[in-house]
């Protein structure tokens, strides 16, 4: 049983499986990309499920939907973290003690060495022994007499290149750092999003009345909101921001160019002060707001109907409520309205409950007519030129009273099946125009508004997790240009002076090395340049030709 624990571990805990493991980290995250998660938008995968059925069930039960959070995601990423630590901590102990060690004795025949040179020089051999030694300053050397030379000679091995290997280590230390920080920041993040509906700068937008306030100071006010494990939602950092309005350019074709948004802000017990002294910002795409160690960021946009109904009695509702767009390019979006009626107009509570209004259909901003009797909306551009509904009313029970929440998007289809909702009108409306139904209750399209999606984000890692990247990016470059080679000097008396035989070894590749081994040969025995004398010669012979 010791056997086979102590081969799995060694199988875990080496480089290739490491590499592997890795791979198949990237592997697993595909998914994630390609699919839509749960952990950023549940209706998106409740309507993928819906869509494809049958396969839409098998991948929720592979958690292809929870990617991140899934048990063989889990696994893949602590089997990682075992196999690099395993492999990291008994690398740096082999380098440590390499690092300690002398420089080995140079071979008995150097001249069987890929790189090789011999020549004498007219000067004693103590001097050349010192000149070799200052030329091979920044080098780790190590003298050994002729009683320890393996040609019984005086030498001098010389190694250099042991921070190729410690980038290396390096390297690999900051992919565990990276993974620790990523991993310790989903345990305590948290990100929540909010739409905020805006004054718009359309001559066409309706004035808006209702608060463009945003304030970071309790999860309930996020229209959605998800965080770590360990955050219990009493850790927010308290600031507030005002949303001015929201202006989006677009290029003639109808594509967006760029959002941006005036907001002013204010942090801790500043946000109590007088608004007029909060600090200014304009937000814009990829350009977020950093305060309090959050992030605040312009998602997107869209559009919110306004309504307004007059029931007989005279007494009116209106209501502006934003919309999801069905047409990212131009706009055409989607949504419901729910209208409770005056209390005085119906005193008993069931019979209130069966004359709810609600309105459901399609938003343009620009609206364009087709189809055979040109009554199909659609929209031609993304701004708002020309506001228009195509809408169903109905009159009932429009569940209000349920207890349940109910999609701001669509109706509840059960409502519509079982008749407690029946649909009184099917009308095309633009800014401006009513309808009156059968009971005399007058429904008016006013308009809209622009809205701006607004996310706040914390992650005290991410920091972290930069200074691991550039830690990886600089160990990385290192390891890949360093190289690690190995230089012998054996030095001899003669009669004309002293012998000296030089041996070269690259312990990882020879690319560089040689110009660099010839160049230290040169340096020490006095030898020229052959370029450079090759080049004086050709000028020689230029300026005789002339």
């Amino acid at each position: 049983m010791k056997i086979w624990v102590l081969r799995a571990w060694r199988w875990l805990t080496s480089m290739r499986t490491a590499l592997a493991l890795l791979f198949l980290l990237a592997l697993a995250a595909i998914p994630g990309a390609l699919l839509p998660q749960r952990s950023l938008n549940k209706q998106n995968v409740d309507d993928y499920i819906a869509a494809n059925g049958k396969l839409a069930e098998i991948y929720d039960k592979l958690q292809l939907f929870d990617v991140f959070e899934s048990v063989w995601f889990s696994a893949i990423f602590l089997l990682l973290m075992a196999s690099l630590i395993g492999c990291i901590i008994p690398r740096s102990l082999d380098h440590w003690r390499a690092y300690k060690t002398p420089p080995t004795r140079a071979p008995r025949y150097l001249h069987k060495l890929p790189l090789h040179a011999e020549g004498s020089v007219d000067k004693p051999l103590e001097q050349v022994e010192r000149e070799v030694t200052d030329k091979l300053k920044g080098w780790r050397v190590q003298r050994y007499t002729p009683e320890q030379d393996r040609a019984g000679a005086v030498s001098l091995s010389a190694e250099r290149g042991y921070t190729r290997e410690l980038a290396n280590l390096i390297f690999h230390m900051g992919i565990v750092a990276l993974l620790l920080a990523v991993a310790a920041g989903r345990m305590v993040y948290y990100e929540g999003q909010a739409v905020v509906v805006t004054e718009s700068e359309a001559p066409t937008a309706v004035p808006v009345e209702r608060s463009s306030e945003l304030c970071n100071t309790s999860t309930a006010n996020y229209d959605s909101f998800r965080a770590g494990p360990l955050f219990d939602g009493t850790g927010l950092h308290p600031f507030c921001l005002q949303v001015h309005n929201f202006h989006a350019d677009y290029l003639p074709n109808g594509q967006a160019e760029m959002f941006t948004s005036d907001v002013s802000y204010a942090t801790g017990q500043d946000i109590f002060s007088d608004p007029s002294t909060w600090k200014d910002y304009t937000l814009r795409v990829n350009h977020p707001l950093r305060l309090a160690g959050d992030r605040v960021y312009l998602q997107g946009h869209g559009y919110a109907p306004q309504f307004t109904i007059e029931w007989p009695n005279g007494e009116k509702r209106t209501q502006m409520m934003q919309w999801a767009p069905t047409d990212p390019t131009f706009f055409l979006s989607s949504g419901v309205f729910r209208f409770d009626p005056p209390a005085g107009m119906y005193p008993d509570l069931y019979e209130r409950r069966q004359n709810q209004i609600a309105i459901q259909g399609l938003f343009a901003p620009t609206a364009q007519w087709s189809g055979e009797t040109g009554q199909l909306l659609t929209s031609a551009y993304p701004e708002m030129r020309d506001p228009a509904v195509a809408i169903d009313i109905y009159r009932g029970d429009a569940g209000l009273d349920t207890g349940r929440g109910q999609s701001i998007y669509q109706l509840d289809s059960s409502l519509l099946h079982s008749g407690a909702l029946q649909r009184m009108e099917r009308v095309n409306l633009q800014q401006g125009e009513s309808v009156t139904l059968d009971d005399g209750t007058t429904v008016t399209f006013d308009g809209a508004a622009e809205f701006g999606n607004y996310q706040v984000s914390h992650d005290p890692f991410q920091k972290w997790v930069l200074v691991a990247s550039l830690v990886m990016l600089v160990a990385l470059v290192g390891s890949l240009t360093i190289r690690r080679r190995r230089v012998w000097v054996r030095l001899r008396p003669a009669d004309d002076g002293t012998h000296v035989e030089f041996g070269g070894l690259a312990r990882t590749d020879r690319a560089g090395w040689g110009p660099e081994f010839d160049e230290l040969v040169r340096e020490i025995m006095g030898w020229e340049d052959p370029d450079e004398v090759e080049e004086d010669s050709l000028v020689d012979d230029d300026v005789l030709g002339r």
